[in-house]
């Protein structure tokens, strides 16, 4: 089994990490057993692990990192999946892996601030502000949203390109205190070479994209290939081409009438002056 993000069944933490273990073996023209001893487990663990009957050991996935020289790859699925996963929306996964893997990513955000980039704080308001959700999952999902922006402190983090309204930095969520960090925080990440926030400006009276957020995201292979669409209490993971081709068209359309990205960091620092 191979982990596609059209898929609309649910796949389990372990089915994930199977596939992904397999996938990478195999790009190393290994067999499990010469994988197994390579690492020094035993072939019978390396089998049930990618058959996914048995949990691997994050050891596991440490030591097969360093022998395959993926940098941290399997290590952070390890830790996504088991951490986290669990507490993810079926329909999510997917894309988390998507994330994982790119090289670079695209989002268009009209009404917040995007995952990756939101303060705890911020991400606490949301959350608390949606329907019936437990004090016990608060946490649990607090933990999961900020734990996928553990892709951008990466050794090699994919290059992030959002374009965000400007009505996000205006609009009070979680109070004067709780923006201020977060317009913060946008400031200082617009700053690293691997970020670049845009800001479309409210006089700008563009209607493209009014709709909803998207992200898309591009491979190491150069194609752009897969993207998620957000939604009220859901999402879509999509890799049609032609659906993609089109949310590509989009966001250039939405990114032309952005400020330049030294204009966007200059109006996102006033508007700390706001919060403050």
């Amino acid at each position: 089994m191979s982990i596609s993000p059209g898929i609309s069944c649910p796949v389990s933490p372990k089915e994930y990490f199977a596939a992904e273990l397999r996938k990478y073996r195999k790009q190393a023209g290994l067999s499990q057993k010469e994988l197994a001893d390579l690492i020094g487990w035993s072939t019978s663990l390396v089998s049930m692990v990618e058959l996914g009957h048995r949990k691997a050991p994050r050891e596991m996935a440490q030591k097969i990192d360093e022998v395959l020289k993926l940098d941290s790859a399997l290590t952070d699925l390890w830790d996504l999946l088991n951490h986290v996963g669990n507490h993810l929306p079926d329909w999510f996964r997917p894309w988390i892996e998507v994330e994982r893997e790119a090289e670079t990513l695209r989002n268009w955000e009209p009404l917040v601030v995007p995952g990756l980039l939101q303060t705890r704080d911020y991400a606490e308001a949301m959350l608390r502000g949606e329907p019936r959700i437990a004090p016990e999952h608060l946490e649990e999902r607090l933990s999961a949203r900020m734990d996928r922006q553990n892709i951008l402190n990466r050794t090699n983090p994919p290059m992030l390109w959002a374009v965000l309204d400007e009505g996000i930095l205006l609009r009070p969520v979680g109070g004067s205190g709780v923006m201020a960090a977060q317009v913060r925080h946008l400031a200082e990440v617009g700053e690293r070479p691997d970020v670049a926030i845009q800001i479309l400006p409210i006089e700008a009276r563009a209607t493209t994209g009014l709709s909803g957020g998207f992200a898309i995201a591009q491979t190491r292979r150069g194609v752009i290939n897969t993207a998620y669409i957000d939604s009220a209490g859901t999402g879509q993971v999509i890799d049609r081409p032609d659906e993609v081709a089109a949310l590509a068209l989009r966001y250039e359309t939405i990114r032309v009438e952005a400020l330049s990205q030294r204009e966007s960091l200059k109006l996102i620092k006033e508007t700390i002056k706001q919060w403050t």
